[in-house]
């Protein structure tokens, strides 16, 4: 069991960080276990290269073990009323309060993220989504649909059963919380799939799940690859819906899976390459060059939907620059633990260098405008400076690639015409952003551009009561707000003949 001894307390994060107890084993029908192999790999965090904890390596027999704890656990919890979920979901909630710090520094530890985002950030934000979805639990409602005389149709939305998610490695806690909080609360059971990368604090919120009294076999945690665990959910024949957050290829392999066993349902919240549009009729550029860095850098860049392409109007593209680089300073790496303003780590040393490769191509092909360095802090060197790339041609694949790194690309245009053109021209569809004064112009170009969130006079906005998700090749179906319900339930009628 994970703990943080009160002595620590006076010691900063680094000293907490020494004192934490690990527990890698997965967590399957309400409690810890071995893999059945018994095989395990070691977790190392990108913050200084420590070894965490060793972690359960899972396969296809341990997926098996889950599935049917969450098929055993299916019917009494799908049975217990829409009030008695909210109920031990809202308790589970209290707990992740209560324990808030220990998540936050677990979720620094794994990921590499600065411990001032993962505790005002990050678990503060998926305890929001717990707490939401729990207090919608009991707020949905069926239809009764007009039918002829001598009869009643019901219509009410029914949970799936077995759900299975795939959550990845960039927001470990929230992203778990944006798959699970609907799917239990609309009474499926669940075995969800971390990162391997990142599995320590969904780990964690399971021993919490069992503590506030949620029944054995309804939430269930196998860690392991996508390879060995990611697969066998995707093929499993007693799963019933599978959601997906990570990359569009990985989404390709999980349709064909889904065309290959039992067609469970799926949403498949994928890639993107989203556009931040800077016109010169913006009211204040030195806010939008502030977010736009917030868009671009936020979380080392390693987000779905950073604005990572920044579209600005020609007559105001120097100035704009110039703003942009004293707002990137902000994002500078720094100790993670050390509660200081600034980036983390990237995920590993090894994504360090496939995103340095990058920033190299655009050195060379282009011209690095600022940033570009790779750092060394705390012995390790999976640290980059937030890097803006210039002089590369719209259809370069740095325009055209998710680099999943604090890399952003600074390009020119004239017309509006032409910065929708660009912003579409992309294979992706998850979210863009628009800064004008004009109020004409902003809906008319968020009207045209193919995202699922387009956001105004700011950068990537969200929030628990707005869908989160894509258009092309970013996947469908959608997280968040009362949405997210049909990625879980579907609609069933019940007619009743009286005559």
């Amino acid at each position: 069991m994970n703990t943080i001894p009160s002595t620590t307390l006076l010691t900063g994060w680094h000293g907490r960080a020494d004192a934490l107890a690990i527990d890698g084993r997965a967590f399957i029908d309400g409690r810890r276990s071995a893999a059945k192999e018994g095989a395990v790999r070691s977790v190392t965090s990108p913050i200084d290269g420590r070894v965490l904890a060793d972690l359960a390596a899972c396969g296809a027999a341990d997926v098996d073990r889950a599935v049917a704890a969450a098929r055993r656990a299916f019917p009494a919890w799908s049975r217990r009323g829409a009030e008695g979920r909210k109920n031990l979901l809202l308790a589970l909630a209290a707990l992740l309060e209560q324990h808030s710090d220990e998540l936050a520094l677990l979720e620094s530890m794994d990921s590499g993220k600065p411990i001032l985002q993962t505790t005002t950030v990050d678990v503060p934000g998926a305890i929001s989504t717990l707490r939401w979805y729990a207090e919608a639990a009991d707020k949905q409602s069926g239809e009764l649909p007009a039918v002829p005389p001598g009869a009643t149709a019901l219509v009410t939305r029914e949970p799936l059963g077995v759900v299975a998610a795939i959550v990845p490695w960039n927001f470990p806690l929230e992203i778990a919380v944006w798959k699970l909080a609907p799917a239990l609360a609309a009474g499926n059971t669940l075995v969800l799939k971390p990162a391997e990368q990142t599995s320590l604090s969904v780990l964690r919120l399971a021993e919490l799940a069992a503590e506030a009294g949620l029944p054995d076999g309804v939430l269930n945690i196998v860690t392991g690859t996508g390879r060995d665990v990611g697969a066998a959910l995707a093929h499993h024949m007693d799963v019933d819906a599978l959601a997906f957050t990570g990359s569009t290829a990985v989404s390709r392999t999980l349709l064909e899976a889904s065309g290959r066993s039992n067609l469970k349902r799926l949403s498949l919240e994928a890639g993107g390459k989203s556009s931040n549009i800077i016109f010169a009729d913006t009211a204040d550029l030195a806010t939008a060059a502030a977010k736009a860095a917030f868009g671009a850098f936020y979380n080392q860049g390693q987000v779905c939907s950073a604005n990572s392409r920044i579209l600005v109007q020609r007559s105001v593209h120097d100035e704009f620059a110039s703003l942009l680089a004293e707002a990137a300073a902000a994002y500078a790496p720094a100790d993670p633990l050390a509660g200081l303003e600034g980036n983390g780590a990237l995920i590993s040393s090894a994504h360090a260098d496939d995103v340095e490769r990058w920033i190299v191509r655009g050195r060379t092909e282009g011209e690095v405008l600022f940033g570009g360095v790779r750092r060394d802090i705390c012995g390790s060197d999976a640290y980059l400076e937030p890097t803006l790339l210039g002089g590369l041609p719209a259809d370069h694949d740095v325009h055209r690639e998710e680099i999943f790194g604090p890399v952003a690309v600074l390009h020119p245009f004239d017309a509006e015409e032409e910065a929708v053109a660009l912003a579409n021209d992309t294979d992706y569809g998850l979210a863009a952003s628009v800064w004008t004064s004009d109020l004409s112009r902003a809906h008319r170009v968020a009207g045209e551009l193919l995202a699922g969130t387009v956001s105004v006079n700011t950068v990537d906005a969200l929030g628990n009561t707005t869908p989160f998700g894509g258009f092309k090749q970013s996947g469908f179906g959608r997280d968040l707000s009362l949405h997210a319900f049909d990625n879980y339930t579907a609609p069933k009628t019940t007619w009743i003949q009286f005559g």
